[in-house]
């Protein structure tokens, strides 16, 4: 069986530096995803409910370098102990950045397919926050 893989792909009418905001700072994130309480960096974070500011997803950074890629493991509690990752690449274009989205090492399976249509339509409706925050800003 291959590894399943969420793919997604927008542009943004914003600067790296400013798409690197929202996918690091704390204010910026809790915008359109969770908040942690420090920026991403390399090492483990948590990120926490808006709202309910409970904990929803934890994991480490392993790769942060500013403004082109940043990837980190996922967890949420639907997965139980298994942890996926989560790759960004921002590549800058004429007016602005595309950013693309790797979600690899995702539950796998007819049980796990629910789960899979869940975090396709939750990193839809985020980008599209992103995208109508960024372009406000």
């Amino acid at each position: 069986m291959t590894d399943t893989i969420l793919r997604k792909s927008i542009y943004l009418r914003a600067a790296p530096a400013q798409v690197w905001a929202y996918l690091t700072e704390p204010e910026k994130l809790a915008i359109w995803f969770h908040k942690p309480k420090t920026p991403l960096v390399e090492g483990p974070y948590e990120m926490f409910g808006t709202e309910s500011g409970k904990r929803l997803m934890w994991g480490e950074v392993h790769l942060a370098e500013p403004y082109t890629r940043l990837e980190y493991s996922f967890t949420i509690a639907p997965m139980g102990d298994q942890t996926s990752t989560v790759s960004w690449t921002l590549t800058e274009v004429p007016g602005g950045t595309n950013l693309s989205l790797s979600h690899t090492g995702l539950p796998q399976g007819v049980e796990a397919f629910d789960l899979l249509l869940a975090l396709d339509k939750g990193w839809d409706e985020h980008l599209a926050r992103m995208r109508t925050s960024a372009h406000e800003d």
